[in-house]
């Protein structure tokens, strides 16, 4: 029984780094997805085979290698407890990777890395599709081309050539890509769906609130949403992005629950004043909860409904970038009757919590002689007393309201909402916090504004009995700047110094917001080319009433006439040279004598031949090969090619 050898002789020395350099390209957009031992061991194998190939030692085992696969494996499980996913899908490529190296000993070897190579960047774009991703796909494709070059290159031939081969190569494949994606029929929903990263922490909103949670958020400059309005932008003070509806409190943390029974009754909205239109470009949360400017009339994004405390909601978490269009009524108000127990809910304080702050609420209330004489001292309160807004609160522990109110005086906008609902509820007004965010940065380049983590802000809605919900946001008697400016000019204009808010240099801010317009033109004409855009966009190429047949017929009729092109080009490109009249007479020649040139004959050499076959006279064979040769090789001269003529025509 023959084995299988296990030594390496050294013969991908120069062809295994750059597979290995492709696999380590098409691994970094993945890296910060990846558990660390992933990722060690991918590099690890890459180390330790290289230093196999490089001192000609044995490769591991197959049992060896069977073990480490399987323990690999559970190892993925483990990790994500599911073996499908965009997530646990790269990292098993990735682990595939790296144990196929420990058995790579051919050229076929490296081919399949290169396949592996390919998918992982493929699967990449499974999960984001950012502005870098075109760069970052055009430079991987390149590197993975020359690697595969490099395994049959000639020993002459550069890394260069081979670089720029490849090069050339995704040039030439660069048209049909275009027109495929461009007429290739769009449908309103992707042809396969593909699970995304559930065991990854997301920035954004949540669905509960602790002291600290929403200024933690306000460091982060990430977007949330950009948002296009198709008339004036709103002035800051009314850009209330409503997102989700807290009604729990536990004495510290603030969490959502429905407070009816039995059937959900929606409450009615009225609107008031004109409308606002807008689209929204929400950035994935991994959350089901969609923002809208408070309070959102309509909205066209699919399977969205609003709840009983008019939030809206997906029935699916937001796991890509979407868009959609909104109506919005920044003033408004709620019809509906509010039940005893939907009163008793939004009433409801755990027992013996935050007694200070009950205590304070109640003598508050007995001195005030309305309900609205009240909610105007507790915000008077605010406004009047030494109470500061910054973003580094101290800590409060237990019964956080009470040592808010009374002890630190020192919060962020959580901190005032959570105190604000307290105090009403105390004294008997329902009473609610809403989470989402305020404000906004107008994006002057691209006419779009921006909606970053940095905006998060918490304010709440009471209950009034003429009104129905209305909203009171506390923070706006402490830092009325927050509200009337916004986080990002209030930090540019220096309101927002004593906040914590610290503004960046006009050249990185017009920087940053050049980036971020061609992100939204990125977003909004290559991610967002769907039926709707494609439609457009065939109308503007002239294709009335565009529908699939036409432009499936578009598409292959575009695709053959490229292919044709560059057939075409290629068939230009590497047509043999033109034959000189020097080669053409003494082809002319050859012939005249019966024989067969062999091949890689010389001239010298074949008239050698043809003078011992005595077919012609030695001394005209003789004439015209020297003839030949100065016109070919000698210095540019007509004179050289006119004696060939002369002594090939001799030759009857």
């Amino acid at each position: 029984m023959m084995t299988r050898p296990r030594g390496t002789d050294g013969s991908l020395l120069s062809s295994l780094p750059w597979t290995m350099t492709a696999l380590a390209v098409s691994i970094v957009p993945h890296l910060p997805y990846l558990p660390i031992w992933i990722s060690i061991a991918l590099f690890g194998c890459m180390i330790w085979r290289y230093a196999i190939e490089k001192r000609r030692r044995s490769l591991p085992s197959a049992w060896f290698r069977a073990l480490l696969a399987l323990a690999c494996f559970l190892g993925v499980l483990q990790t994500y407890s599911t073996v499908s996913g965009v997530g646990p899908g790269s990292a098993l490529l990735a682990i595939m990777a790296a144990l196929k190296l420990l058995e790579t000993r051919k050229r076929r070897d490296q081919f399949v890395l290169l396949f592996i190579s390919i998918f992982l960047v493929m699967s990449a774009l499974l999960r984001e599709q950012y502005l870098w991703s075109l760069p970052y796909l055009v430079v991987s494709i390149i590197v993975i081309m020359t690697a595969w070059l490099r395994m049959s290159a000639a020993h002459y031939e550069t890394a260069r050539q081979s670089f720029l081969t490849g090069g050339r190569l995704l040039l030439y494949a660069a048209p049909l890509a275009v027109a495929m994606w461009i007429f290739f029929p769009r449908i309103a929903v992707p042809f396969w769906a593909v699970p995304m990263d559930t065991g990854t922490a997301t920035t954004g909103i949540s669905d509960s609130m602790s002291p600290g949670d929403v200024s933690k958020l306000s460091r982060s400059d990430a977007v949330a949403f950009r948002v296009k309005f198709d008339g004036p932008t709103p002035a800051a003070r009314d850009r209330y992005w409503r997102g989700l509806v807290l009604t729990v409190f536990n004495g510290r943390t603030w969490s959502m629950n429905d407070p009816y029974e039995g059937a959900r009754v929606h409450e009615i909205v009225s609107g008031q004043g004109d409308p606002i239109k807008y689209q929204i470009t929400l950035e994935a949360t991994r959350q089901p909860y969609v923002f809208a400017l408070d309070m959102p009339w309509s909205w066209t994004l699919e399977r969205t409904f609003m709840g009983p405390q008019q939030q809206l909601v997906n029935a699916r978490p937001i796991d890509q970038r979407v868009a959609y269009e909104a109506v919005s009524y920044t003033t408004f108000s709620t019809d509906a009757n509010l039940g005893d127990y939907a009163r008793s809910w939004y009433q409801r304080l755990p027992d013996a919590s935050n007694p200070r702050t009950r205590r304070l609420a109640q003598e508050m209330r007995n001195a005030a002689k309305s309900d609205k004489a009240y909610i105007e001292s507790v915000l008077r309160k605010f406004n009047t007393e030494e109470y500061f807004y910054t973003l580094e609160p101290p800590p409060l522990g237990n019964n956080s309201v009470d040592r808010f109110l009374f002890d630190t005086r020192r919060g962020f906008c959580e901190h005032y909402a959570s105190a604000f609902a307290v105090m009403m509820r105390a004294a008997d007004i329902p009473a609610r916090i809403v989470l989402g965010y305020q404000g906004g940065e107008i994006n002057s380049m691209a006419g779009h504004l921006i909606v970053r983590q940095s905006d998060a802000h918490a304010w709440n809605e009471i209950w009034l009995e003429e009104h129905g919900w209305y909203r009171v946001d506390p923070t706006a008697a402490v830092a009325p700047g927050r509200i009337d400016l916004g986080a990002s000019d209030a930090a540019f204009q220096g309101v927002g110094e004593a906040w914590g808010l610290s503004a960046p240099s006009q050249i990185l801010h017009r920087l940053s917001m050049t980036i971020d317009a061609l992100d939204a033109k990125w977003n909004d004409w290559v991610l967002g080319y769907g039926p709707d855009k494609q439609d457009e966009f065939m109308q503007r190429l002239g294709m009335h009433d565009p529908n699939w047949q036409k432009m499936m017929l578009t598409m292959i009729g575009l695709i053959l006439g490229l292919i044709g092109l560059i057939s075409l080009l290629l068939a230009l490109r590497y047509r043999p040279p033109a034959k000189d009249p020097a080669a053409i007479l003494f082809k002319r020649f050859v012939r005249k004598t019966g024989l067969e040139p062999g091949i890689g004959e010389t001239a010298e050499s074949f008239s050698r031949r043809a003078m011992q076959t005595g077919t012609l006279p030695a001394d005209t064979v003789r004439s015209v090969t020297t003839a030949y040769h100065d016109a070919r090789y000698g210095p540019a001269d007509e004179s050289a090619i006119a004696r060939l003529k002369r002594a090939v025509g001799t030759i009857g």
